[in-house]
């Protein structure tokens, strides 16, 4: 993505939205380490993240802030909102906290009240331990969620690149069903659906899962270079891609006739899928339709076998991840909302079994009910 991708009234919109969330949070700065949150902000799609790197953004009308290793300094330049650019390091090394203390005081943040993302996975602990020390009694709030909660619900373009993901990954589906042979390896079935989701928009930020005979009991499994067996059962998960925005599929899988065993737990995942989408509507809470799924899975006898959550919101993602806070699952608070994208999974996996079943779509909530946007068909793919 790029500040190209989106109109500029868009980009606008965004930042109007944030400087008022910002202001009703009772908040003069929100300095935001997320790098979704700065990608939808700035159009950023740079590595920067990989380092320290900020976007500081006042309530008040005034200049986007970035700061971030000088390395990336020409494609922030190009493709980005981002107004004032600071870097750091380039020929020798520079701490960045000593930069970033720089700009608080040439900002003046500390005059203010400020508050800061905290993500899971992109702003390392001793950084953030040291952005607490500089800021001092000026922090006074950790909002993680503020810019990620406005952008949940998805704009016309925004869902535009998420159909087209989705196409991208219907179509790597039907080169992954195509490619499952006896005796070809995990990778090489893998790296037919990277050709294909590579060429189709690029690489999603979470890696493809692919587990099969033995190591189908395993939820989030990697593909390794086990060769495929007459009789073993499977599963696969990936995302399609377009401009970062993820749409995931995942499907089950068997080399021959599939046993008793393999079918029900077929069976379950698919009612579950279904009585799950058939709850989702603009207004719901999230726990409902993960409680319609939870039922059937009950019902068979199988609840304890649910090892993560029903569903999840999708986003532009960034390695690792690519979901979104809105989770569907035993005391979530989100309300689904019209133009919200979500990922309906709900999982059976039996370790002592070494048997699992999990079938994955994406639908777009609308005002009665959702948009299937993944369309390869949700049959147990048999390989004769």
């Amino acid at each position: 993505m790029s500040k190209h991708d989106f109109t500029p009234e868009e980009f606008a919109s965004r930042k109007a939205r944030v400087r008022a969330a910002i202001a009703d949070a009772g908040l003069d700065w929100m300095i935001l380490f997320n790098p979704i949150s700065i990608h939808w902000l700035t159009g950023s799609d740079a590595k920067s993240y990989q380092a320290f790197q900020c976007l500081v953004v006042s309530a008040a009308e005034g200049p986007m802030t970035m700061v971030m290793r000088d390395s990336e300094r020409p494609e922030i330049e190009d493709d980005t909102l981002a107004d004032r650019i600071v870097g750091w390091g380039g020929c020798e090394p520079e701490d960045p906290l000593a930069v970033f203390a720089r700009v608080v005081a040439d900002l003046g943040l500390k005059n203010g009240r400020v508050g800061i993302e905290v993500p899971a996975y992109y702003l390392h602990p001793h950084h953030y331990l040291k952005v607490r020390d500089i800021l001092g009694d000026a922090l006074v709030a950790e909002p993680s969620e503020l810019v990620i909660a406005l952008k949940m619900v998805k704009s016309e373009k925004e869902l535009a690149y998420i159909r087209e993901a989705a196409a991208s990954a219907d179509r790597a589906m039907g080169v992954f069903a195509g490619v499952l042979q006896v005796g070809r390896s995990e990778l090489e079935v893998a790296a037919e659906v990277y050709r294909s989701l590579v060429a189709g928009g690029g690489l999603a930020a979470s890696t493809l899962n692919l587990v099969s005979g033995p190591r189908c009991g395993f939820s989030h499994g990697a593909p390794t270079e086990r060769l495929l067996e007459q009789g073993d059962f499977g599963n696969v998960e990936f995302g399609g891609v377009k401009r970062r925005y993820t749409a995931t599929i995942g499907r089950q899988f068997v080399m021959g006739e599939p046993t008793a065993r393999m079918r029900e737990l077929y069976d379950v995942v698919r009612a579950a899928s279904d009585a799950c989408r058939a709850e989702i509507r603009d207004g719901v809470p999230a726990t409902v339709p993960h409680e319609a799924a939870k039922a059937v899975i009950a019902a068979a006898g199988l609840d304890r076998y649910r090892v993560h959550t029903t569903g999840y919101g999708i986003a532009p993602g960034f390695p690792p991840a690519w979901g979104e806070p809105v989770n569907m699952f035993g005391g979530g608070t989100h309300v689904l909302k019209a133009g919200m994208v979500l990922s309906i999974e709900p999982p059976v996996f039996i370790g002592e079994e070494r048997l699992g079943a999990r079938l994955i779509d994406n639908v777009i909530v609308t005002q009665t009910g959702c948009e299937l946007i993944t369309g390869f068909p949700p049959d147990l793919i048999i390989v004769d």
